[in-house]
């Protein structure tokens, strides 16, 4: 097999160097738990404060409202049960149909249980029409629940303003800003969100942690009950070494931003550009004026995504058709359903996601090689011989 060219970072991330040596002597010398009372486990508990001030920074935010998890689906879940179970009396929840399955596959749980779920539309661009929000919240609405960037087509919502609205309202607002970190800003003290989540390894950390972040004073139920840790509200004994390397990894997002931002941005933009030139009837979904620079959405008119993933794979370039935790479905992105792409762009459409770590040379090949492969794929595709205005 060739090289890899990995362009599915919205999936995950490799890990930076510098967090795996941050790591690493917490599986081997350093291998104790930080609740115990001898020195040998005991002293663990500083580094986890450490790494809790560097997430904290991050965020804007004090350390003391940062809770550890071991994922962005844990962090969702934890945010959304936690609040209904705060305000028991409240029986109403708010997101959209575009949110990561992690919270769209709970909201329907909940539906079973009795709750009521509104699920705001989007555009053909997937942006999200604030009014909406804003006549949909009810006296009995718990919470809100909207993401700060879709994964699927990098289309950053308000959120600022959407923020402003749910708590105009006496509403907690929780984000899923598992795609912000690095790209996005997640200043607390500018957006007034009560709730958000991020993960790990969508970050270049490790894989099996993330963070809740919890505003001071928001009413919260824990979702995992059990020992002490996390203030009381996350049972179970610490996972040091990712707790660690995702302290390491929020503080170099900070460190690489700007540069993050403009690598990135170009490397995508190029991708775009010239895919368009060399290949006809090509689409670009989400909005191209307000999404992350690591993401492109582009549809090939009457072939099938899974095809063109195959044929990647097989000359070492990853890409995704979707969201990583729906990729087993034979089911149409429900993003792209919800925005209207038609029947003959939405099976043909390919996710590229870009990291700090990805190249030119890499792209330009991904540039040589893609538009052949549309090509012979078109050339077997009876929908293509036969598309009107042949």
């Amino acid at each position: 097999m060739s090289e890899i060219i990995y362009l599915d970072n919205n999936a995950t991330t490799a890990v930076a160097p510098e967090v795996l040596d941050a790591m690493a002597p917490y599986f081997r010398e350093a291998y104790g738990n930080p609740s115990s009372m001898h020195n040998f486990g005991g002293q663990l508990a500083h580094q986890v404060q450490s790494a809790r001030e560097q997430v904290a920074k991050l965020f804007h935010a004090q350390d003391t409202e940062i809770l550890f998890t071991s994922c962005g689906t844990e962090s969702d879940n934890s945010a959304i049960r936690g609040v209904l179970e705060a305000y028991p009396e409240k029986r109403h929840i708010i997101t959209t149909r575009v949110e990561h399955p992690a919270v769209l596959s709970l909201c329907a749980h909940l539906e079973h249980r009795g709750y009521r779920v509104t699920y705001l539309p989007v555009d053909s661009r997937g942006r999200l029409d604030p009014d909406q929000l804003r006549q949909a919240i009810q006296p009995d609405t718990a919470i809100v629940s909207v993401m700060y960037a879709n994964n699927e087509t990098g289309t950053v919502f308000p959120i600022e303003k959407i923020a402003e609205i749910v708590k105009e309202r006496g509403v907690v607002f929780h984000c899923d800003a598992v795609q912000a970190p690095g790209k996005l800003s997640l200043d607390m003290q500018r957006i007034p969100a009560d709730l958000v989540s991020i993960s790990g390894h969508k970050l270049h950390g490790p894989k099996g942690v993330g963070v809740l972040y919890i505003r001071r004073g928001t009413r919260f139920v824990p979702f995992i009950i059990g020992g002490h840790q996390e203030r009381g509200r996350r049972g179970g004994t610490e996972n040091v070494a990712g707790i660690v390397g995702l302290g390491k990894a929020c503080e170099l997002a900070r460190k690489h931003e700007n540069e993050e931002k403009r690598k990135i941005s170009e490397l995508r933009d190029h991708l775009e550009q010239e895919l368009v030139k060399k290949i006809p009837e090509v689409h670009i979904n989400g909005d191209v004026e307000h999404r992350l620079v690591s993401t492109s959405n582009i549809s090939f008119s009457y072939i099938e995504g899974e095809a063109i993933l195959l044929k990647l794979s097989e000359q070492g370039i990853c890409a995704s058709s979707g969201s990583a935790c729906t990729s087993g479905s034979l089911e149409p992105s429900h993003v792209l359903r919800a925005m209207g792409v038609p029947f003959t762009l939405i099976h043909g459409s390919i996710r590229f996601s870009f990291s700090r770590y990805n190249t030119q040379a890499e792209v330009d090949r991904v540039i040589k090689i893609l538009p052949p492969i549309i090509e012979e794929l078109r050339a077997m595709s009876p929908f293509w011989a036969n598309r009107p205005g042949k």
